[in-house]
C-alpha cells in the first residue's frame, strides 16, 4: 500500500471513530433518562433525532454504543480533579475545592451518574460492556488515589489506607449522596462536600 493510500485509510478510520464518539455523546442523555434496561437503539434514535440506520452502521449493538458513551463521559469526569491536585497550595484549599467539585458534579450531572451506577450493576449480568466498566472503575480508583495521595502530601502525612479501600469509601459516600439528592434532598450536595473533607482527614496516617 502506498503512503497516500495509508494516509487515506487512516483518515477514513479517524473520521469513523470521530463519528462514533459524536453519536455516543448524543445518545448518552437518552440512555440516562430511562436507564439501560428500558432503552433500545430505536429509543435512542427517536430521543436524539439520530437515524436508526446510522446507529446500526456505526455500532454493533446497544452494548457497543453504551460502552463508548459511558467511557467518554466517565473518563472526562476522572480528569476534572487534575487541576486541583496540581495547583492547590495547602490542605485547607485542597479539601474545599475537592468537596465543592464533587458536590457540583453530583448536582449538575445527577442523571449521568445514576446511569453509571445502573450500568455497573448491569455489568454483573451483561457481559457486553463489562470490560469497559472494569476499565472505568480502575480509572476512577486511580483518580481517588491521586486525591488521597496529594492530600497526604500536603499534610506531610502518609495515607492510612490503600488505594482499593480509598476508592470504596469515596465511591460509597458519593453514591449515597446521589441517592439522597435524586430523592429530593436539596442539602445532599452541601453535606457531601462536608463529608468529603471529613473522609479525607480519616485517610491520613503517620507523619512522613
Amino acid at each position: 500500500m502506498s503512503n497516500a493510500s495509508v494516509r487515506a485509510e487512516n483518515a477514513r478510520v479517524d473520521k469513523f471513530g470521530d463519528r462514533r464518539r459524536m453519536l455516543a455523546e448524543s445518545a448518552l442523555a437518552a440512555i440516562a433518562e430511562h436507564g439501560y434496561a428500558q432503552t433500545g437503539l430505536r429509543d435512542v434514535a427517536q430521543h436524539s433525532g439520530l437515524s436508526h440506520g446510522s446507529l446500526h452502521y456505526y455500532f454493533d449493538d446497544k452494548d457497543d454504543l453504551v460502552a463508548l458513551a459511558v467511557w467518554n463521559y466517565k473518563s472526562e469526569c476522572a480528569r476534572r480533579y487534575d487541576p486541583i491536585v496540581e495547583t492547590a497550595a495547602d490542605g485547607v484549599e485542597f479539601v474545599q475545592r475537592i468537596g465543592n467539585e464533587m458536590a457540583s458534579t453530583m448536582r449538575e450531572d445527577a442523571s449521568l451518574h445514576r446511569l453509571w451506577y445502573d450500568l455497573r450493576n448491569q455489568a454483573l449480568f451483561t457481559p457486553g460492556f463489562r470490560e469497559t466498566i472494569i476499565d472505568i472503575d480502575r480509572l476512577l480508583e486511580e483518580m481517588v488515589w491521586a486525591i488521597v495521595s496529594r492530600y497526604a502530601e500536603l499534610a506531610g502525612r502518609r495515607p492510612a489506607i490503600n488505594q482499593e479501600i480509598a476508592y470504596s469509601l469515596f465511591d460509597g459516600l458519593f453514591q449515597n449522596a446521589l441517592i439522597r439528592f435524586l430523592r429530593g434532598d436539596k442539602e445532599a450536595g452541601d453535606r457531601l462536600s462536608m463529608e468529603i473533607g471529613l473522609l479525607l482527614d480519616r485517610t491520613l496516617g503517620d507523619p512522613v
